[in-house]
């Protein structure tokens, strides 16, 4: 139950696999045509964003 709650093997993954996952589908969305070329640069720098401040936060502790 503890590796559960903690994530277990997804410890301090979990933030990458899903600004990636978010990263794929904006760049899906607009291949499809579902958004434009703004949006999905909006959601890329915003997911990319939250990347590297994870990965910052990561390397400063």
């Amino acid at each position: 139950m503890n590796k559960i709650l903690n994530g277990g093997w997804m410890a301090g993954r979990r933030t990458y696999i899903l600004s990636g996952a978010g990263i794929i589908s904006a760049v899906a969305a607009y291949i499809v045509g579902d958004t434009d070329l703004f949006l999905t640069m909006h959601a890329i720098f915003t997911l990319g964003g939250i990347f590297f401040l994870r990965n910052g936060i990561k390397k400063e502790n």
